[in-house]
């Protein structure tokens, strides 16, 4: 054979290898927040190198060997060396881990009244001597606490931060930290923009998947400690043996973890069983066989948490087709789970057909039970009064029900932020609820610590997000909403973690430690969320998306077959102004809010800009504080929207360098496909609101490409990546 043949097998067999290294580098996202690659600054490396030589675990349970096999991982990667696991010689430089319980070490530390404060989930991470010999100690109450320990000193690590003299003591400031799934048992998920279900059921029990302990892992390392496996729309064969079953085998998997599982259930399932002709919650038959099916599942899962309910709302079944109220269902549910310790999850998201004003409807209903609830139920609120738009008023029910648990309902998964498809980080959004001032029993009544149970005096504490990862490498579709997955666990830890800390500690932990890469795309996020706000819905707006998908601009949605599923309902919009009075002239949904806040949503000079129009009626020529009439203000605001996604384009295209080939191309298609839509949405809205303002767009803007018919007729043809699956079957079960 010629020279020839063997100088190009060599070039082809050096491609190969650079192509083969290439794939084994790239980074697809699948690994998170919990890639363990090497420290990059050596001296920083050797440091951490030379602080532990091994992890000793004394004492063996399924807890703490998944905190000892997660230290070992995460430190050899993260650290370029073995680190072995031991149980037996205590060295210099040693990691040593465990509870007083189950380690005599830990125990002769006598740390038993610094650990008492911290509960069963917190821990201590300190450096200290044993013997004469310095060592590093994560000790905890119980093995979970020892694995959030574990997560904490590698996230510190994983950060570049000091571990010189390190002491520190931490523990949750809520009780349930809880996601929530939509999924459906045909592996669709609604809301759900990566893919099929997580759960595949055809093949459990026998197959738990690694990307169920993987999971776990991502979750365990913020603190998470319940999952919602089930859409709310809830089918009610999730109950029967088949299922439970299946359920049973991902408990196992979670449980040493620290996570519990929780199901939604169907309020109709006594009939869809087949079991009896009615659900009315007084009925001692109903009582019965809900006694009787809850006694199941712990058969099954002793460790269940409990259910979560959607009841009466979008055509759901609940206690109201029987002449109940809410605090009569709950509290049915609750005895037939309080025997096992569980909690019920009750979703305050409803709004009756006939109601006036929307806003208005979970306060309506649910005010006047405050204190009817059983001390096992949780009120489950959304964050605002509608349903996770960009912006919201906080829910009046959170300063307003002082006598019943509740926990605060958050969404990751961004069904009104653009899908799969745009970045919006929710940390700004997360912060902005949690830290809002309710004074409702003084300054200090922040949404955060009445969650906490510090405003209130309530018992039961916590918070929840709706998360919908999928099937997709990368569990969210977008590699950033990673980011608000983490920001929300770490502000269910604890709620004064503020989301700029989160996400510089996401960025580090997802991408690198490089701060000419952290700074400019920490600004990038931390903007994201109100350019998504400007374009979409500025000044109050809220609600103009097409209606089914949520995706695009559908402002001028009306004549469906409720008012309140269309966008005029919300907007207003007439010759004389634009958006929804809810003073004592209109609504009068103030009224729900304490007096400080209900004196400043009602004046129209004091009302925040950003809120005007969720409360006030507006003139198109009110003067706004930038000196703008409000009409000028609003196009203002959309095109503002528009530029903020292009700044964002143009930084994350300075960053090629400092990230993988695979995740840098996908945020920059994003970013462009992000930029496209803000387009679409700018002028669908600026240019419908002009036909009632009558007014030109400003000059110094560019001028939108098409007319309005062009904008409505892309709306009902726009391709919208969207798997859908309505709610639940009613089929009946045996």
């Amino acid at each position: 054979m010629s020279r020839r043949f063997f100088t190009n097998l060599f070039i082809l067999w050096v491609f190969f290898l650079a192509g083969a290294a290439q794939v084994s580098n790239a980074e697809d996202g699948y690994d998170m927040w919990l890639r363990y690659q090497q420290v990059a600054d050596n001296t920083l490396r050797k440091t951490y190198q030379q602080q532990f030589n091994q992890i000793l675990v004394e004492g063996v349970t399924p807890g703490l060997s998944v905190a000892a096999a997660e230290l070992q991982r995460g430190l050899s990667g993260l650290l370029d060396k073995p680190v072995a696991i031991t149980n037996k010689k205590l060295s210099k430089q040693s990691l040593v881990v465990g509870t007083p319980a189950t380690s005599p070490l830990i125990a002769s530390l006598q740390l038993g009244d610094r650990l008492a404060v911290l509960g069963d989930e917190g821990y201590l991470i300190e450096q200290t001597r044993i013997n004469k010999r310095p060592v590093t100690v994560i000790a905890a109450n119980s093995d979970v606490g020892v694995l959030y320990g574990s997560f904490h000193l590698l996230r510190l690590i994983q950060t570049q931060q000091s571990l010189a003299n390190i002491s520190i003591a931490s523990a949750p400031k809520l009780q349930h930290r809880v996601i929530n799934h939509w999924d459906n048992l045909n592996r669709v998920v609604e809301r759900g923009y990566a893919g099929l279900s997580l759960w595949d059921w055809g093949t459990l029990p026998e197959h738990k998947s690694q990307r169920y302990i993987d999971y776990a892992r991502i979750n365990a390392s913020l603190g998470i400690n319940g999952t919602v496996l089930n859409n709310v729309n809830a089918d009610p064969r999730v109950l029967s043996d088949q299922f439970l079953q299946k359920i049973a085998a991902l408990a196992d998997v979670f449980r040493p973890y620290g996570i519990k599982v929780y199901l939604s259930i169907n309020y109709n399932s006594p009939r869809a069983f087949g079991d009896l002709d009615l659900a009315d919650p007084l009925d001692p038959r109903v009582q019965q066989w809900w006694k009787d099916r809850t006694k199941k599942v712990y058969e099954y899962i002793p460790d269940f948490g409990g259910y979560l309910v959607k009841a009466n709302s979008e055509g759901q079944p609940g206690p109201q087709d029987y002449g109940r109220n809410h605090a009569d269902g709950a509290n049915m549910l609750a005895a037939a789970l309080k025997p096992y310790g569980g909690v019920v999850f009750w979703r305050a998201f409803v709004y009756s057909p006939d109601i006036g004003d929307r806003f208005r409807g979970s306060y309506d209903e649910f005010k006047p039970l405050d204190g009817k609830f059983a001390d096992n139920v949780i009120l489950q609120v959304k964050n605002g009064p509608i349903d996770f738009q960009p912006r919201e008023p906080y829910s009046a029910l959170f300063s307003a029900m002082e006598k019943t648990n509740m926990m605060m309902e958050f969404q990751v998964t961004q069904e009104y932020f653009g899908f799969a498809t745009h970045l919006a980080y929710q940390g700004p959004l997360f912060e902005e609820s949690l830290r809002t001032e309710t004074y409702v029993k003084g300054e200090g009544s922040t949404i955060g610590n009445i969650l906490e149970g510090k405003v209130f005096n309530t018992k039961r504490t916590g918070m929840a997000a709706v998360i919908n990862p999928g099937t997709d490498r990368n569990w969210t579709g977008h590699p950033f909403v990673q980011s608000s997955w983490y920001a929300f666990g770490r502000m269910a830890w604890d709620h004064d973690i503020s989301a700029e800390a989160a996400a510089e500690e996401w960025l580090r932990m997802t991408f690198s430690n490089e701060q000419k890469f952290i700074d400019p795309v920490k600004d990038m996020m931390m903007i994201s969320r109100e350019a998504g706000v400007n374009y979409r819905s500025p000044l109050g707006l809220t609600h103009l998306y097409s209606q089914g998908d949520h995706y695009g601009p559908a402002p001028w949605t009306s004549n469906l077959e409720r008012p309140d599923w269309t966008a005029i309902y919300y907007h207003r919009a007439a010759k004389d102004g634009i958006g929804f009075d809810r003073t004592k002239t209109g609504s009068n949904a103030i009224a729900q809010y304490p007096a400080p806040l209900a004196k400043m949503y009602g004046d129209i000079n004091a009302v925040p800009e950003d809120m005007m129009l969720w409360f006030h009626h507006v003139s198109w020529d009110h003067k706004m504080k930038s000196g703008r009439i409000l009409w000028d203000e609003l196009v203002h605001k959309y095109y503002e929207g528009v530029e903020q996604v292009r700044h964002m384009q143009r930084e994350w295209d300075k960053l090629e360098g400092y990230v993988d080939a695979e995740r840098f191309a996908q945020v920059k298609a994003l970013l462009q496909v992000q930029e496209r839509d803000a387009v679409i949405w700018r002028d669908s809205c600026v240019l419908y609101f002009q036909t009632f303002s009558g007014k030109p767009i400003p000059a110094g803007y560019e001028k939108p490409k098409h007319d309005l018919d062009y904008y409505k007729a892309l709306a009902r043809t726009r391709y919208v990546p969207e798997p859908w699956h309505p709610a639940s079957s009613s089929r009946v079960l045996k």
